[in-house]
């Protein structure tokens, strides 16, 4: 019975062991064995051997990038105003043996080395600056950290800015800022508007009265184009019909207030046939003496009886 117990604890026993000396380590993670107390070697994914009571498997670490979001941090800027950051930090263990001798817990350091570098930077920033400048501020904070962690075993893939969170003053003031910007481009679109469509307006009316005038003009001159044409063939027809200067005189006559008609009509032009006409026609004419003489004498009227 004694023998039989013996064997079962040196069957546990081995077993204990043989458990203890091997260790599975899964993808993406890394494993520090310590032999005696001292560094032996790391451990990567899959199967390992290690030596019973001798080795230790410190816990493992993941070599996968990490993210880590810390609480608000208050941040004075350049204009001496108190404002609310909150950040979110990708880093990745690139040497799990300096991640763990080179510091006590990296995750600690990493975030107070985020909070002194934002200080440190949003500090020489108005702001205004930080605002609208997030990607300066971030690039700054990665270059920093990436440099300072690096001796740690760990590399800073980026950092945001999730939140910047001035004074409720500063928000109130900036909201009544953005409201009157909006308000004041809402007043030169409309300005703009306006302006265009006077403009488009007067463009229109110019064009118009350009229009208008242009056949008014083209009116007036075929008008008095078809009076010229007119006026030449009636001289036309008199001439080769050789009229007599009475007869040509007449018809001038009668053209003439058609000639006078027309706006564009300045100056006159008489043919000397027709002055010689004229002429002629008033020397055949009787003269006012004459027509006197021609008239009988009236008798006298008797004069009135008295009234009464």
């Amino acid at each position: 019975m004694a023998t039989l117990i013996v064997l079962i604890v040196v069957a546990a026993v081995v077993l204990i062991t043989l458990a203890r000396g091997i260790r599975i380590v899964p993808q993406a993670r890394a494993g520090i064995v310590e032999r005696l107390g001292r560094y032996y070697r790391t451990l990567d994914a899959g199967l390992a051997i290690v030596v019973p009571y001798v080795d230790r498997v410190r816990p493992l670490i993941d070599l996968r990038e990490q993210v880590v979001s810390f609480n608000p941090q208050p941040v004075i800027t350049e204009d001496n105003l108190v404002i609310q950051i909150d950040t979110v930090l990708y880093f990745q263990v690139t040497d799990p043996k300096a991640a763990t001798y080179e510091i006590a817990n990296f995750i600690a350091g990493v975030e107070q080395l985020t909070v002194t570098t934002l200080r440190n930077v949003v500090g020489g920033m108005t702001l205004e600056d930080t605002l609208t400048s997030r990607d300066k501020v971030s690039t700054a904070l990665r270059q920093v950290l990436d440099e300072a962690t690096g001796k740690w075993g760990i590399r800073v893939n980026r950092v945001e800015l999730k939140a910047v969170d001035p004074p409720a003053s500063i928000q109130e003031a900036m909201e009544k800022q953005m409201r009157a910007e909006r308000d004041r481009r809402a007043a030169i679109l409309t300005a703009e508007g306006v302006k265009q469509s006077q403009i488009l307006t007067a463009e229109g009316e110019k064009q118009s009265a350009i229009l208008r005038a242009e056949g008014q003009r083209e009116a007036q001159i075929l008008q008095a184009e078809g009076q010229s044409k007119a006026i030449e063939t009636v001289f036309g027809a008199i001439h080769r019909g050789d009229a007599d200067p009475k007869l040509l005189a007449y018809q001038y006559l009668q053209v003439l207030p058609q000639i006078a008609q027309g706006e564009s009509n300045k100056v006159w032009i008489i043919p000397s046939e027709v002055t010689q006409a004229l002429g002629n026609l008033g020397a055949m004419l009787p003269k006012p003496d004459a027509l006197q003489q021609a008239q009988p004498d009236q008798p006298d009227r008797p004069p009135l009886p008295p009234e009464g």
